[in-house]
């Protein structure tokens, strides 16, 4: 499998530090929306680099989540995952995303005796339950409500 992720654990405190700054400077440019021009200098030469208006943006994205002491994963949106990989996007057990596969719940394809799941499709799931959840946690709580269990409406 060809797949150009990237995994990177929970930065360091300093390196959160410098994320936090870097974020800081970015974002004045980051809000036009356009392409950026950066001048990067090491102890050689000075070298110009463009970066497009998405990359920008993507950028501060991951300089918030670092800054925030995150870790951070960057996978293709055609991406094509492993059981393995896809449960741990999902935070759930493999056997439990094999269940979801067999049941359908999760379109899934076989290369060989492997199954392939979309990022696409991992992430409508995610995106399903987690409304479902919400909408079960808005329930409970108007339950609660109604029933005077020490929460209020306010």
């Amino acid at each position: 499998m060809n797949m150009l992720a990237h995994r990177h654990l929970p930065p360091m405190p300093q390196d959160a530090a410098i994320a936090r700054v870097s974020g800081q400077a970015l974002s004045r440019f980051a809000q036009a929306r356009a392409p950026l021009k950066l001048r990067v200098t090491d102890s050689e030469q000075v070298e110009p680099i463009e970066l497009p208006a998405g990359a920008v943006s993507l950028l501060m994205e991951i300089l918030e989540a670092m800054a925030a002491g995150q870790g951070i994963t960057i996978i293709p949106e055609n991406a094509e995952l492993s059981t393995v990989q896809a449960a741990e996007v999902l935070n759930v057990s493999r056997p439990f995303l094999i269940k979801l596969l067999e049941d359908g719940t999760i379109p899934h394809r076989k290369v060989g005796k492997h199954r392939r799941v979309r990022i696409e499709d991992v992430m409508s799931y995610k995106a399903a339950i987690d409304t479902e959840r919400e909408a079960v946690l808005d329930q409970l709580a108007a339950d609660a409500q109604e029933q005077d269990m020490g929460y209020s409406s306010k």
